[in-house]
């Protein structure tokens, strides 16, 4: 099974860790982030096929199987949490 990723936030960590996922042939199918606007230039500039103006529109997405969490430290278990409880954990 190819795992589908989605990206929560757009920030420079998101850009490295998107860059490395497709250098090692894995599928990103998705972004997210506060704004739709910033969503669309993540996906614009990584090939992303679909991007999603909230986290909680990552988080339900049925194309996404597990989610990477790139916000600041501060946000992190709260975004962490949303992803586990849409169970973006991995394939089921």
């Amino acid at each position: 099974m190819t795992l589908r990723w989605g990206i929560l936030a757009t920030g420079w960590i998101a850009e490295l860790f998107t860059a490395d996922l497709k250098l090692a042939g894995h599928m990103v199918s998705a972004v997210g982030s506060r704004s739709q606007a910033s969503a669309d230039r993540f996906a614009a500039a990584h090939g992303i096929p679909r991007a999603h103006g909230s986290y909680e529109a990552l988080c339900t997405d049925p194309e996404v199987d597990v989610i990477y969490v790139a916000t600041p430290h501060p946000q992190h278990a709260a975004c962490a949490r949303m992803a586990l409880e849409a169970g973006k954990h991995g394939p089921r």
